[in-house]
């Protein structure tokens, strides 16, 4: 909850939190108990950065800090609903990304979630566009997309910040935790189980949150066509996630019209 940091400590790791956002960022010690960030004006208190990490909203290592997968849903519930002004205050980041070989790049509002959208479409009857199982597959991608520490930063790639190394270390897979590992393993069969021709549109928008409109122009597609697509890859994912139980077969026989079958002789 927001209500145990003070409004100066908020200040300061909200301004903290949304750099990490960013990419990672190396720190050095200041005067007395305080942090300063390379590209970043001021301090931050040790202790505050240190809470910030049991919290889980930042992960320290060696010189340096970077976000988690909670850092940008912290920032979301910091935003303050009762706030008349709060699309003055959306949270963008410009970032770059490395995808199948391609670099693309995407504005990122942190305020809201890139599924929240998706529940306000209805279709012709009134009922949502996007079933209830559909938008639960597409955070479930993207959770694990920001479990294996994907998620897409300014000027960075897929590669984790942690596997970025120095002389003498392992670099790569190697050091990725476990949990990371089997996250990239769960995203990779999400996206084979869409297949190629549905799985770009989910990874767009779930993961790299573009909208709508946006995978349209990009991939020249025709108008309004980009939810339908979407749909199908969403209601393939959750069929993945939750396969339905399989049928018993029953055998038949095929006859024409008045046929009976001949009764056996004991």
């Amino acid at each position: 909850m927001t209500d145990e940091w003070t409004k100066s400590e908020m200040r300061d790791l909200q301004r903290l939190l949304r750099r990490l956002l960013r990419g990672p960022c190396e720190f050095s010690a200041g005067e007395g108990d305080m942090l300063r960030l390379v590209d970043l004006p001021g301090a931050f208190p040790a202790a505050l950065i240190a809470r910030a990490e049991r919290r889980g909203l930042l992960v320290k290592g060696a010189g340096r800090l970077a976000a988690t997968g909670a850092t940008a849903a912290f920032l979301r519930r910091a935003l303050l609903p009762e706030d008349a002004f709060a699309g003055q205050h959306r949270i963008e980041v410009e970032v770059s990304v490395d995808y199948e070989g391609q670099r693309q790049s995407a504005r990122r509002n942190l305020a809201e979630s890139p599924l929240s959208l998706l529940a306000r479409l209805k279709d012709r009857t009134g009922q949502d566009f996007f079933p209830e199982e559909a938008r639960q597959a597409g955070e479930r991608l993207l959770s694990d997309f920001h479990r294996a520490q994907l998620r897409p930063r300014v000027t960075a790639t897929w590669e984790p910040w942690l596997s970025s190394r120095g002389k003498g270390q392992a670099g790569g897979q190697a050091e990725l935790a476990d949990s990371a590992i089997a996250a990239r393993q769960r995203f990779s069969r999400a996206v084979e189980a869409m297949g190629p021709e549905l799985s770009g549109v989910a990874v767009d928008v779930c993961c790299f949150e573009k909208g709508l409109e946006t995978v349209e122009r990009e991939r020249q597609w025709p108008a309004r066509s980009a939810k339908l697509m979407l749909r199908t890859a969403l209601l393939a994912l959750a069929r993945h996630y939750a396969p339905p139980a399989p049928q018993r077969r029953t055998s038949h026989h095929w006859g024409t019209e008045g046929y009976r079958p001949p009764l056996s002789q004991p």
